[in-house]
């Protein structure tokens, strides 16, 4: 069992677990007023006193009230266990201090499936997110900036759903790093089920965490309500691929309002699963291409991703004056000395003791007192002038 809190409060947010949705702050501020135990004996007590509870009218009231009396704590805290598991608690050594930034939708609890410490691993992770219906080109940049990340030693936390999420934690897998799952259902439930092997390799690897008790089902505002502990997790948030309406962009937003670093990997335009992650970076997002780019982001000063350009031709090492004297030889056929240094704008004694220094480097050739581009300048010099 984790250290820290006592295992009256820990019964209590286990049950709590069963009796309030995820995100709910209305239970938020009653736990943050009463505290775990008191807000459960108000629930289960045999007559609630009007005004208890404010902020809920009693139809509300009511549910809370029925799933507390049918909460059995033990057997969920004794099924976790069985499957090798915990139940963390805020105040628990293990407890990662960053949801505490979701105030009143702090979560209750965390159901927790693996061996490391989800505290120490969240300080140092970043999410991957993105569609579910993805096109290869997304699980592809998916699976490649998890593995870059993980590689460098970043924790890679997404959801487990089809997709770019299931790339992500696959990329991370295939590079023998940390990633996390955070689901919308119990740590027991596997969903979708096509994903059974690959949560058995997460729990194997890495962790498993639901706000939600063992045998607890996904609903679709689950799913949107668990994408704020991604957020909250990480220090950032990576999106690929995202059509307008994307839980991911709920997830980026999210990390926005927590003042996470928020980035978005671009695809084509002409695809609507890329109009979504667009629209983030006309918005303010961080554009970035792999991890390098997520880590010079994310990471500590000095974390800077390598300088992009194109490759270094022999010809970008001269001088600007022998530079000029070779643009003045045409691609085809020989100028002699005096309309070289014409065309470069120059003596021609400059201009020939420039082509003397051409020559000897290999990049003219001498005909007479005529001179003309050597092959290599010449290929060289079309391309240049191609892609001008």
């Amino acid at each position: 069992m984790t250290a820290g809190v006592g295992e009256e409060e820990r019964r209590a947010r286990a049950a709590l677990t069963r009796v309030v949705e995820p995100g709910d702050e209305h239970a938020g501020r009653w736990l943050r007023r009463h505290g775990p135990v008191e807000l459960l004996a108000r629930l289960t007590a045999p007559a609630l006193d009007e005004g208890a509870l404010p902020g809920a009218g009693k139809r509300r009231i009511g549910g809370y009230r029925m799933r507390a009396a049918a909460a059995r704590p033990e057997c969920d805290l004794e099924r976790v266990a069985e499957l090798g598991g915990r139940f963390l608690c805020p105040g628990d050594q293990e407890w990662p201090g960053q949801l505490d930034d979701l105030g009143d939708a702090r979560p209750v609890g965390l159901w927790v499936r693996g061996r490391p410490d989800l505290r120490m691993w969240a300080l140092r992770s970043v999410a991957v997110v993105g569609a579910r219906a993805c096109t290869p080109y997304g699980a592809h940049v998916s699976g490649r900036v998890a593995s870059g990340l993980a590689e460098r030693g970043w924790v890679v936390v997404s959801g487990a759903a089809y997709g770019i999420d299931a790339a992500a934690h696959r990329g991370a897998l295939s590079a023998e790093g940390a990633t996390v799952a955070v689901l919308a259902c119990g740590v027991d439930a596997v969903y979708p089920s096509g994903h059974a092997e690959l949560l058995r390799r997460v729990v194997e690897q890495g962790l498993v965490v639901a706000e939600l008790p063992p045998g607890a089902h996904p609903t679709r505002s689950r799913f949107v309500l668990r994408n704020r502990v991604i957020a909250a997790l990480s220090r950032g948030t990576v999106v690929v691929e995202a059509e307008y309406r994307s839980g991911s962009l709920a997830t980026a937003r999210a990390a926005e309002r927590l003042g996470r670093f928020t980035m978005g990997v671009p695809g084509p335009v002409t695809s609507g699963l890329s109009a979504g992650v667009h629209e983030l970076l006309r918005t303010g997002a961080v554009l970035v291409t792999d991890a390098d780019e997520v880590v010079e982001l994310v990471g500590d000063i000095g974390d800077l991703a390598p300088a992009r350009r194109g490759p270094v031709l022999p010809r970008d090492l001269l001088g600007p004056g022998c530079a000029r004297v070779l643009e003045a030889l045409p691609a085809n056929g020989a100028l002699d000395g005096r309309n070289v240094a014409e065309r470069a704008g120059t003596t021609p004694d400059d201009a020939l003791a420039r082509l003397y220094e051409l020559h000897s480097l290999g990049f003219v050739e001498r005909r007479g007192d005529r001179w003309q581009l050597a092959a290599a300048a010449t290929t060289g010099s079309n391309a240049r002038r191609g892609g001008a």
